[in-house]
């Protein structure tokens, strides 16, 4: 498993996931995950009546299969919890860089619509009336086309922390996200997969409180070569 580690002090390690890696252990993954590297990395052994520092191997927040980008791993129970409490009061700053369909105005926007897990579908979320308050805000840089279909590069911070919310409230604006599977529809998925291979969507930016000296850290990721692929490909607009 190619994995870099970004930053690493006694407390935590900033990783960046590779797009295709699943970050928690369950049953039905079969594939190496991030969880069993953290495992391996932190030489973490199970307690009886475990707490969920080593159920979660350290893994503080959580990023899609196929999203790529960085990851917050602590390496006890008490920089767990802390850096845990900071995602759950929404102290923390994410930004995500995406490519999506169609044309959106340069300039910044938000999204605000509850997100929920869809009855019909429990594989997949969408917007619900009964779904959790949601919000995510944008900002689009750039415009691109290739051949018949025109792109907006955009980054994007979600205020709040849903499954899929950031590919739930693209679509629901209009815009799903380039070669996502799961919610951009079959036919453009397959058309999609002759630009690039994987889906648009890379963590780029985080921000937290350090859980010892509570002082301010962040931390960038350029765009992987893959998507960066994927712009070189099409034109941008001048505009």
């Amino acid at each position: 498993m190619n994995i870099s580690i970004i930053y690493e002090d006694d407390s935590f390690l900033v990783i960046e996931k590779p797009a295709g890696v699943v970050v928690n252990s369950s049953e039905t993954v079969k594939a190496k995950t991030v969880q069993e590297w953290a495992s391996s990395k932190l030489n973490l052994r199970k307690p009886f009546g475990s707490d969920d520092f080593y159920n979660r191997s350290g893994i503080v927040h959580r990023l899609d299969k196929d999203t790529s980008g960085l990851l917050l791993i602590a390496k006890d129970a008490f920089c767990f919890a802390k850096l845990q409490a900071q995602f759950a009061e929404r102290l923390t700053k994410k930004k995500y860089l995406a490519l999506v369909h169609g044309r959106i105005a340069l300039g910044q926007g938000q999204i605000s619509a509850r997100v929920g897990r869809l009855p019909w579908n429990r594989k997949k979320f969408g917007v619900l009336p009964q779904g959790r308050e949601s919000r995510t805000l944008y900002d689009c840089k750039n415009i691109y086309y290739y051949q018949d279909e025109i792109y907006s590069f955009l980054e994007v911070a979600p205020v709040t922390g849903r499954t899929h919310q950031i590919r739930i409230h693209l679509k629901y604006l209009g815009h799903p996200i380039f070669a996502d599977k799961l919610y951009c529809g079959r036919k453009v998925y397959q058309k999609d997969l002759c630009l690039g291979k994987r889906m648009f969507l890379h963590a780029g930016f985080l921000e937290f409180e350090h859980p010892r000296t509570e002082t301010k850290i962040s931390f960038e990721s350029s765009l992987p070569a893959d998507l960066k692929k994927i712009l070189d490909q099409a034109e941008k607009y001048d505009s």
